[in-house]
């Protein structure tokens, strides 16, 4: 009985042994990335139609991806934001419904348990021309790359988890360019195509469930000028909220807003509603 108790022991020894040294061996991923792919699609078609109606097709694009590099101190977060959609109505033809490219990176160097040094580079621009349709005939109101915003600074961030985040940069660094059409827009001096200022940058980000299969995402960036307006607050404002129907179904609302006196004198709102295909993937890499 003791011989059998013995080699029991022994044989359990080893095992625990082995599972730990499998869980020290086990490569720990350092990178982490989130894609997702939206497409949606709305058509419209009349004829003899009493109450009357006007033939249209739309469609939208929207590509995210999230990457996540996390080893030892060091923590860097980047994302992609981007998006392209146009609508077609039979009297009026094509117009651009959705433009967007943003390259989000946030570096960290971690100090203590949540708060990390750290250094934010952002660039943000659109595709295609734009143009102000309430004018007759339209006006041309920006380009690709013009504008183009390119913003980058030291700072301190606080993070508690790849889905919150907040981000205080005191000396950010920001250039506006433009093209020779648009000098003098976009707070860029008339005659010039680069405007330079320097200033307080906050930044976060906060994801969280509302409800089962209801996801809501905000983004929010707030800039203040030192060299020029100071006290006056640039705020880029994004909520989106995504409803899921089943793994390829998705409903998807934009919130966006954007308070800039260098693009416009008004308050800027876009809001999008969409039913479509969504496709989702995850991938964690050792290297």
């Amino acid at each position: 009985m003791k011989k059998i108790i013995f080699l029991f022991f022994i044989l359990f020894s080893v095992n625990f042994s082995a599972q730990e040294q499998n869980k020290d061996t086990i490569p720990v991923p350092k990178w982490k990335i989130h894609g997702r792919f939206a497409f949606v699609f709305n058509q419209s078609s009349f004829s003899n139609w009493a109450s009357g109606g006007e033939n249209t097709i739309a469609g939208n694009i929207d590509i995210n991806y999230d990457f996540n590099y996390k080893k030892d101190n060091i923590n860097w977060d980047s994302r992609i934001i981007t998006g392209y959609g146009l609508s077609h109505l039979s009297e009026k033809g094509w117009r651009k419904t959705n433009d967007r490219f943003e390259f989000n990176s946030l570096f960290g160097f971690k100090t203590t348990t949540y708060w990390f040094l750290s250094f934010l580079t952002n660039f943000k621009s659109q595709y295609s021309d734009g143009f102000d349709y309430k004018k007759e005939p339209k006006v041309l109101v920006s380009e690709l790359l013009s504008p183009a915003y390119l913003t980058f600074g030291p700072g301190l961030l606080w993070k508690k988890s790849d889905n919150i985040n907040l981000n205080i940069a005191p000396a950010t660094a920001r250039y506006t360019f433009v093209n020779e059409a648009f000098s003098g827009k976009f707070g860029v001096e008339e005659g010039k195509t680069t405007a330079f200022s320097l200033g307080f940058n906050l930044s976060s980000y906060y994801k969280f469930s509302l409800m089962e299969n209801i996801e809501m995402e905000n983004i929010l960036t707030m800039y203040s000028d030192y060299l020029a307006n100071v006290g006056n607050i640039d705020i880029d404002y994004q909520t989106n909220i995504r409803f899921v129907v089943n793994k390829h179904i998705k409903m998807h609302m934009t919130f966006h807003t954007i308070i800039d006196d260098n693009s416009s004198s008004k308050i800027q709102l876009k809001q999008l509603f969409g039913l479509g295909i969504n496709y989702t993937f995850h991938e964690k890499v050792t290297y």
